[in-house]
């Protein structure tokens, strides 16, 4: 089974000693997953290189803000910068309710295997792969280069090479980078009010979808299909139901919905 989820364009930064510490804390393509993927993240790097040639062309590309200029130098560095394990790299609302540096090791061994990344600049990630801090959504303007183009169908061979059970967690935006194959399962998020009607929730999915994914490596089941998850997320208090044709839907009430947002 692999859990996709979507990366988080805010990053944490790489502990001191890290920034400051020698080569081998800096980017290698040879150690991330998919490993066919090592063509095109050299051509994303290129590109990203070629753009930060100057400050005020990277910052108009990725609508950088006078506060985000540290973006830019992050960019230049990201060859040379000290790295992490992607799951640990990326921040937010998704990642914060996922909270890895809490699981146990089983879970983390877990959450490492079964949870990939999608990101406009390496493709897929798993979980334990080392990378720099850098900013790069799917929607950025980079120098002669579409990013749909570049990742789509490379990202969707990647994926239909995987033999077991795809449970898409991504937004509809980094979908359109890499659809995945057939068979596979999208997860929609949804709010329940008390008439019974379900809405589908903009920000606080991105909690929802952290919390399932946290709850799916905390219990370390290898699921097969729907009708797996679906009976785990019963006996688990999780309200998972299914949806439209290829979709599940997780059900948040409304209630809960409200107050977030108040």
């Amino acid at each position: 089974m692999l859990v996709l989820l979507p990366p988080s364009e805010t990053k944490r930064d790489s502990p001191l000693q890290a920034v400051l510490g020698s080569d081998d804390s800096a980017l290698d393509l040879s150690a991330l997953g998919f490993p066919g993927l090592a063509s095109p993240r050299r051509t994303a790097l290129a590109a990203l290189r070629k753009l930060g040639g100057n400050r005020a062309t990277m910052a108009a590309a990725l609508r950088l803000g006078p506060s985000q200029q540290f973006e830019i130098d992050r960019n230049r560095a990201v060859r040379t910068s000290a790295t992490m394990p992607a799951l640990e790299r990326y921040t937010g609302v998704l990642y914060d309710a996922l909270e890895v540096q809490s699981l146990d090791a089983a879970a983390r061994a877990f959450a490492d295997d079964h949870l990939v990344i999608q990101s406009a600049l390496f493709g897929l990630l798993r979980g334990s792969d080392p990378v720099p801090a850098y900013r790069l959504s799917h929607d950025s303007k980079l120098p002669e280069l579409s990013l749909k183009k570049l990742w789509r169908d490379r990202v969707s061979a990647a994926l239909g090479d995987h033999d077991g059970l795809v449970l898409d967690l991504r937004s509809e935006a980094y979908v359109e980078l890499g659809p995945a194959p057939e068979g596979s399962l999208f997860l929609r998020v949804v709010a329940e009010g008390a008439d019974g009607r379900r809405r589908a929730l903009n920000h606080f999915n991105k909690k929802g979808k952290g919390e399932f994914a946290r709850a799916l490596v905390q219990a370390g089941i290898e699921h097969p299909d729907a009708e797996s998850l679906l009976v785990w997320a019963a006996g688990a208090g999780i309200r998972l139901s299914r949806g439209a044709p290829g979709e599940l839907e997780l059900v948040v009430p409304e209630v809960v919905a409200s107050r977030r947002s108040a």
